[in-house]
């Protein structure tokens, strides 16, 4: 799906396939929400629902728990899957620890097409997450950060 809208449907706006990416994320969350909490009662605080995302929910996407939540209790929470499924196959070749990216423009711009590509990958589930807490009444916005493969954060910050 990422790559379809990435190549063929949005090829010259990269911007555009990322926010049509993450929109059919929140869609799909949403109603996942909706599905995985139809016999639960209201989640009484944001606590609540976030450890429901990350134990429930992700469980039933992912077939396993997120590894780490942090939180500074101001209504930023940090989600850390160690290894995010959709990501254990993609690799970039890191470049030597010694090269001058300045004197090789081809190398450059090849790490950062590849870097473009994994990123394009997360907004999917972003999405998923942000549609997911849409439905439990969390009006949130989801980031991801890759630090290294195939770990993944999902930064979740909540609207006033």
């Amino acid at each position: 799906m990422v790559s379809a809208y990435c190549n063929r449907f949005y090829a010259t706006k990269p911007e555009l396939a990322a926010r049509r990416i993450e929109a059919i994320g929140y869609l799909v969350g949403h109603q996942l929400s909706e599905r995985y909490t139809i016999e639960r009662p209201r989640f009484s605080d944001h606590l609540e629902a976030i450890k429901f995302i990350c134990k429930d929910f992700w469980s039933e996407l992912f077939k396993k728990q997120i590894d780490n939540l942090k939180t500074n209790h101001r209504g930023t929470f940090v989600l850390q899957d160690n290894r995010f499924r959709w990501l254990t196959h993609v690799s970039i070749d890191p470049s030597p620890a010694n090269t001058d990216l300045s004197q090789e423009p081809s190398l450059a711009t090849a790490e950062s097409k590849a870097a473009q590509a994994t990123n394009m990958h997360l907004y999917f589930p972003c999405g998923i997450i942000r549609g997911a807490l849409s439905n439990l009444g969390i009006p949130c916005a989801v980031s991801a950060d890759i630090s290294n493969l195939p770990a993944c954060s999902f930064l979740v910050r909540i609207k006033a």
